[in-house]
This record gives C-alpha cells, structure tokens and sequence, in this order.
C-alpha cells in the first residue's frame, strides 16, 4: 500500500488535530515537514508527535524542498486560493483544507478550476459527519427507518462561516448528496464581518433540493439554542424529516429518534461530543477516506472539493437573495458582481449584536480534561 508524502502549513489548534488524524494513518501516510508563520509553534508540534523532519516558516520553500505528493494546510480562509495556487505550482496531486473554502464564490471556483486544471483531488474538512451520533442519524436514514425524506431543518447558533458552512455539507449528505435547485434567504448583522471567518451574523434560508426536498437553514444568535447553558458556543442541530418519522442529530453529541423502528416512543442518545472528538479522533477517518481516494479515483471522498463548493455556492445564493430581493437558481453562472461580504459590510446597519464566542481550543472543558 503506498504511503502519500504529505507537508502541512498551520500549527495550531486545529493543524495539530490534522496532524494527528495523518499520523494515526501511518500505514497510508509519511509526514516529510511541517511549516508556520510562528516557527515556535512548528516546533511544539514536531516534538509533541515526536517527528524527525524540517520545519519551515515559509510555504513555498517548503513545498519547493519537500516536493510532497499532498498538502494539507489549516489556515484561515483568506490565504485558501493562494495556498491551491501554491500546490499546482509544485505539482502536488492532493490538497486537504479548511473550512469555509474561501471568501467569495468566485475565489471558490478558481479553486475548483485549479484543482480541475491540474488534476488535483481536493477536499474541505467538514469532518463532523464521522461523529458517532451524525453516523447513528445517518444509518437510520439509510435503512429506511423514516421512510421517504421530506424535509431537513438546520439550525446552528454559531455564524455561517463556522457551522453554517458544515451543516449545508451535512444537510446534502442526509439527503443522499442531492443538489439544491433554488435558494431563497435574508441575512442581517455586521459585526461578525469582522470575524476571521467573516459572515453576516444571522443568516436563514431555504432551498429546494433536486428530488423535491426541502432544506430550512438558520445559522446565527436568532436560531433555537437546545443547550443554552452547556454548550452555548455550538449549540446546533440538523433535524431529517421523513413520511415515516425523524431523526436528528447535534455536534455536542446528543441525537433522537422517533421512526418506524421506535415503537412510538422518541429515542435519544448521547455520544462524546465534538470537543473529545477533536482528539479521541474524528479526523482519523477523514484521511483514512482520502487516503482510499488517493488510492482509487472511484472512491470519491464524501468532503470533495464538488460538493464543498457546491454547498458554498447554496449559502452565497442565499446572501445574494437576501442583499438582492430575489430567488437564486442554480448554478450561478456569472461571478464578475460586487463580493457579498463586501456588499454588507457597506449596506447592513449596526445593529449593534453581541454573538457567543466561540471555544478556540485552548483552555479545555473539564468534561473533557
């Protein structure tokens, strides 16, 4: 079985769990150097995982040096397209990223094209599909527990470019990687524009999937919070509605149940939530399905960079129909018009919001020490 020699840029929090979900794949996967702007945080990492390879302050040196086969890069979304560029450049056959792909839906699809271009395979890290609870949705809705899907309901506490851009992924992945036809939405809020994932505070939306599913999505402080108290920073949930029962499922863990199967009674459940997930290892799965396609182009990975950009393009139609007053079908074809975020920034009125703060992974819950 052939090991993929793989370089990664980003060295925090969350390059260090990609790290680790590579590692944990050591049979499909050989680390050849690690790179950050901080080289102190390069350093860390390259002693907690015990790792005798070159570090780098500089992406392309490293890509230059290393000549990797697949680069994963944990940054933040406004350096995404320079990154791909950087990959075809050195001819790498692989990237793994972040999530939300991009900033805008036209640097979005020259990712794509890039990726198209050059014959890279590409994926975006919606990993939270291979929570146990997401996996326990899914295998009721698969086994025909609720019948014929109807409708799905999202509904994340936390910003578009947070969750949002997740659960469009987990929303599609339910209804058996089914595309939107249309899209309507209203957006509203400026202050979390300003984010490093930039995005209107409040945006909801609904869409109309190709095999007549609807979708409703709401991602922001107005959605319902289910857990107000323990998990007021992720609070979301994605609820599929068939002609037999639901089923839904939340990132902290929690799922349920009311189908065929269940006798009349409302099941529920909790697993480990994404938090001991992060480390007890989500990520592992991830790369062990994108090793298999890197191994065979007919294993498409479930996180591709199609469907990734497919759900990107279902959250800007909503922000186009919300700033424009109109619905939004698909594909979008002409991508010359003024960015939406800049289009906020400069139309929305200070409403003057105070969203959550979302955990950023340094100091640890003691649910999970």
């Amino acid at each position: 079985m052939k090991r993929w020699r793989t370089v990664l840029v980003g060295a925090g929090v969350r390059g260090s769990t990609h790290l680790k979900g590579v590692l944990e794949n050591k049979d499909r996967y050989q680390v050849a150097g690690l790179c950050d702007l901080d080289i102190k945080k390069t350093n860390i990492l390259k002693e907690k995982y015990k790792l005798s390879v070159p570090v780098y302050e500089d992406a392309e040196t490293m890509l230059r040096e290393c000549k990797p086969e697949v680069l994963i890069f944990v940054t933040h979304p406004d350096v995404r397209l320079e990154m791909v560029k950087l990959a075809a450049k050195y001819q790498v056959q692989a990237v793994s990223m972040e999530k939300p792909m991009a900033q805008s839906l036209a640097e979005a699809c020259e990712i794509k094209k890039i990726c198209e271009e050059n014959h890279m395979k590409a994926v975006v890290c919606h990993q939270q599909k291979y929570l146990k609870q997401m996996q326990e949705m899914k295998r009721r809705i698969v086994a025909g527990e609720i019948g014929e899907i109807k409708k799905i309901h999202v509904e994340t506490q936390p910003w578009m470019a947070q969750l949002g851009t997740h659960y469009v992924d987990y929303a599609l992945w339910a209804a058996g990687g089914q595309r939107a036809k249309w899209v309507i939405g209203h957006a509203h809020g400026r202050a979390e524009l300003g984010d490093s994932h930039p995005s209107p505070d409040f945006l909801e939306g609904e869409m109309l999937l190709e095999n007549g599913v609807r979708v409703y999505l709401e991602c922001g402080y107005l959605s319902e919070s289910h857990h107000p108290e323990e998990y007021a920073d992720i609070d979301n949930r994605i609820t599929v509605y068939g002609t037999r029962g639901y089923v839904w499922a939340e990132t902290d863990g929690y799922w349920g149940a009311f189908t065929s199967q269940t006798q009349g009674e409302l099941l529920t459940g909790k697993e480990p939530g994404w938090y001991h997930h992060q480390e007890k290892q989500i990520q592992t799965p991830y790369y062990t399905e994108f090793a298999d396609w890197l191994d065979d182009d007919k294993k498409i990975h479930s996180c591709n960079v199609e469907i990734s950009y497919h759900g990107y393009e279902i959250l800007e139609g909503m922000c186009l129909s919300a700033l424009n007053h109109v619905r939004v079908d698909f594909p979008i074809a002409k991508l010359d018009y003024e960015p939406v975020l800049t289009r906020m920034k400069k139309e929305f009125p200070d409403i003057g919001t105070k969203p959550r703060i979302l955990y950023d992974g340094k100091e640890p819950r003691e649910e999970y020490d």
